[in-house]
């Protein structure tokens, strides 16, 4: 049935793209895409119909999982825990999807982007205490001797797992800006969930793992659905309310599901653009306020953008950290003049502005599929670091 279910929702996401794209370009929500240039006006924020249409699945498939208890009342317990896994988990998302949308309306700041997923987050946090509360982690083999087989860290795992919820939706919004990406990525990380999780079934967590399949299924599907749309040449823009539609979505089955650390090995390519990015969002090194690449007409190709500076403007740190990461050949480091003044630049510090410092001037197709095809190897590595690796660390 959930997996009837999200077919219905990838027809009904591509249908309702394909009709309110127009009604959304009368709303002014709408945008211009300054990787090529071309001036037209592409519907924005449409991850709110890829929320809305998930959601409604959602809504939809509530009693199914449960109809066992519902036709044999009286022979099995009503797993009331499950069922209040279940809405806090869709109230959740469904805080995110508004707020998303709120985002894409009223343009908020940095800050607030960091404060909303941590309040959205608070009732998974809550359900977790009183359903399952297993704060301990297992110590690797090699550190037993020192430290024990366990440590239970109490409520710094809860601060762990809130913190999780504002990466996963931040971490998909800054990897932002050319054609697919977003989208892409999301789809790259849900299909790797559902691979894990039907690797799960036979374990020990079972039902928490089928309980993430019911999210992420639908979840991919309307993610397909969208991506079709948004692939490139962007017929429609995805707004912020799909990055933090898709966050809270990683950070609900992550959380409920019990695999938050595993979690985090899909975001491996996230987690090194947050580490490269680390200098321009602590302002170390300035930061603009868009760091797209740069659209190049005669090539038709993005390049490089740059963050332009007077040299008073970079902290010392920051000198160091670019003269440094500039040996490695991590960045572009440069001194300019314009109109007889001195200036320094350095690329802006994103992933997407790695790859064209790596391999040049590249079309924004080429790329999308490049950085796609990194994070498809990335979780790879991720499900090799959890299976063998793991064998090896905790004698699994």
């Amino acid at each position: 049935m959930n997996i009837l279910l999200s077919a219905v929702g990838y027809w009904l996401t591509c249908k309702l793209i394909s009709l309110c794209g127009e009604m959304f370009v009368r709303a002014n929500l709408f945008g211009v895409d300054l990787c090529k240039g071309t001036g037209v006006k592409i519907p924005e924020s449409q991850g709110v119909l890829c929320g809305v249409v998930f959601l409604v699945i959602m809504f939809l498939f509530i009693p199914i999982p449960f109809i066992e208890y519902f036709t044999n009342r009286g022979t099995f317990t009503f797993p009331f825990h499950v069922y209040v896994e279940f809405l806090a988990a869709l109230l959740s998302i469904c805080c995110m999807v508004f707020l998303g949308f709120a985002d894409d309306v009223f343009d908020l700041k940095w800050r607030h982007k960091l404060l909303l997923p941590t309040i959205a987050s608070l009732p998974l946090l809550m359900v977790y205490l009183v359903t399952f509360d297993l704060t301990i982690i297992i110590i690797p083999a090699p550190f037993r001797s020192l430290l024990g087989y366990s440590i239970n860290i109490g409520c710094l795992y809860y601060i762990y797992m809130g913190m999780l919820a504002v990466f996963c939706t931040n971490a998909i919004n800054i990897v932002a800006g050319i054609n697919g990406i977003e989208v892409g990525q999301s789809l790259v990380i849900s299909a790797s969930v559902i691979v894990f999780n039907c690797i799960e079934m036979s374990g020990e967590y079972s039902e928490a793992h089928l309980f993430s399949l019911y999210f992420m299924l639908p979840f991919f599907a309307v993610s397909l659905a969208l991506y079709q749309y948004n692939k490139y040449p962007a017929r429609v823009f995805v707004g912020d309310t799909f990055c933090y539609f898709s966050g809270m979505a990683f950070a609900v089955v992550a959380i409920l599901g019990h695999f938050s650390k595993t979690m985090l090995l899909f975001f491996i390519p996230q987690v090194i653009n947050f580490l490269y990015s680390v200098p321009q969002l602590f302002r170390f090194v300035p930061c603009p306020r868009h760091r797209l690449p740069k659209f190049n007409p005669k090539l038709n190709k993005l390049e490089l953008s740059y963050s332009r500076f007077k040299p008073t403007e970079l902290t010392k740190l920051g000198r160091i950290i670019l003269k440094i990461a500039s040996i490695f050949k991590l960045v572009h480091f440069r001194k300019v003049t314009v109109k007889d003044c001195e200036y320094e630049e350095c690329n802006n510090l994103t992933i997407i502005n790695f790859f064209l410092l790596i391999f040049g001037p590249t079309h924004e197709k080429t790329l999308t599929n490049r950085i796609l095809l990194f994070q498809i190897v990335c979780s790879v590595i991720a499900l090799f670091i959890r299976y063998p690796l793991a064998r090896l660390f905790y004698d699994v």
